[in-house]
């Protein structure tokens, strides 16, 4: 379990001092921290302590992922998101990751944006279930108006199942890990519920204690 560290008053925790949901936006659209662009074949990752982004590995291959790929804030893979995966012993105690297509090139991570959700993978790695959002970008020129991941190009969905089948490959290695399902975007909204309500549950005592202390 990470440690209760108290939230930085200067800088937001990306992942505890952000919402899911902006005010006032429509159920689909969350925002999103992105870790890592299409260019990056170093493997980033939040630092849950400090909520700074870190180096967590170089990636062995060259494979890097073909969409932005980053985390919706205030979610967490435990025991609802587990119920989604009937193969999965237990989720995969991190915040719920998410995949974002743009059509223009964002080259930087650690940054938010509002994304359109339109469905999902469903990854299990050793047995632990850590799906992967599918969104699009909110306002993108070519992919806003997309509403399922039925209406993107099934290359789209394709090469993502690909990156995360091979991501962690080592030769000679067994790579246990399946992302054979694919669900829409009504299935995808389930997920994130199930990912806030983890949330809530494991972490939801951190935000009481800081508002006590305010």
């Amino acid at each position: 379990m990470y440690s209760n560290k108290d939230f930085n008053r200067w800088r937001r925790h990306p992942w505890h001092g952000l919402h899911a949901h902006s005010d006032g936006s429509a159920e689909d659209i969350v925002q999103v921290y992105i870790e890592m662009t299409a260019d990056d074949v170093v493997k980033y990752e939040l630092d849950k302590g400090s909520g700074f982004l870190m180096v967590d590995r170089p990636q062995r291959t060259t494979s890097s992922p073909p969409a932005l790929y980053g985390f919706i804030p205030r979610t967490y893979c435990a025991e609802e998101v587990a119920k989604h995966c009937v193969e999965a012993v237990e989720g995969d105690g991190d915040p719920l990751d998410i995949c974002v297509f743009s059509e223009r090139h964002i080259t930087r991570a650690d940054i938010i944006l509002n994304a359109r959700v339109v469905g999902g993978i469903q990854m299990i790695d050793d047995g632990e279930a850590d799906d992967k959002i599918v969104a699009v970008l909110a306002g993108d020129n070519i992919w806003g108006d997309v509403q399922d991941i039925a209406d993107l190009p099934a290359i789209k969905t394709e090469r993502l199942q690909h990156y995360f089948s091979t991501y962690k490959m080592i030769p000679g290695k067994k790579n246990n890990v399946t992302v054979d399902y694919v669900y829409g975007r009504d299935k995808a909204l389930e997920v994130i519920a199930a990912a806030e309500k983890d949330y809530q549950h494991h972490f939801g005592h951190l935000h009481a204690q800081a508002k006590a202390s305010n």
